[in-house]
């Protein structure tokens, strides 16, 4: 993977986050495994000329901008109503009014293999804890970084309704797309 020197920044006008949640329990078939996008995020990577290894990255996510975009699955259709309904549920369960944003400060780069992993510490719902993130390069310029994010791990308790019968899945992917030739 070839990776350029210097000072790095994307965000919403170069890439999407998107975060990618499934269901669980007995009532799983009346709930929606969804996609949500962040609408304010940035990342900032900096390259010295003495290569990958010696990178950092640095990230914030602004938990108030989830939108819904698409919901597969469930007994039903998504509509707008239930859109807002699941932001808003989100809000709550992320506790966004103590916690606005989530950050990430990298250790640690490695690459090999076509793949770069970048660890660090996330730091989501006030509790730090350590988290890799696997970068893989799509194409020139554009590049795709995933992780799983287990929210019990940051004191989140999982979405759930019907008296638990329906669960969103402790773990939720997380998947940054972005396109740096622009």
């Amino acid at each position: 993977m070839e990776i350029r020197t210097g000072r790095l920044r994307f965000g919403p006008d170069n890439g999407r986050l998107l975060l990618r949640t499934g269901r669980t329990g007995v009532g799983s078939t009346a709930g929606h495994d969804l996609t949500i996008e962040v609408t304010d995020w940035s990342v900032q990577v900096n390259v010295p000329e003495t290569g990958p290894a010696d990178a950092t990255a640095t990230a914030r996510i602004g938990l108030g901008s989830l939108a819904v975009r698409t919901g597969t699955g469930g007994a039903r259709p998504l509509t707008g109503k239930d859109r807002g309904e699941i932001e808003k549920n989100a809000r709550r369960t992320l506790d966004v009014d103590r916690h606005p944003t989530a950050t990430f400060e990298s250790t640690r780069a490695a690459t090999g293999d076509g793949v770069a992993t970048i660890s660090g510490v996330l730091t989501l719902h006030g509790v730090a804890a350590p988290i890799d993130v696997e970068v893989r390069e799509l194409t020139p310029d554009r590049y795709r970084a995933t992780t799983v994010v287990t929210q019990s791990a940051y004191g989140i308790k999982p979405y759930s309704a019907f008296f638990g019968a329906l669960k969103v899945r402790d773990d939720v992917e997380v998947e940054i797309e972005v396109d740096l030739g622009g």
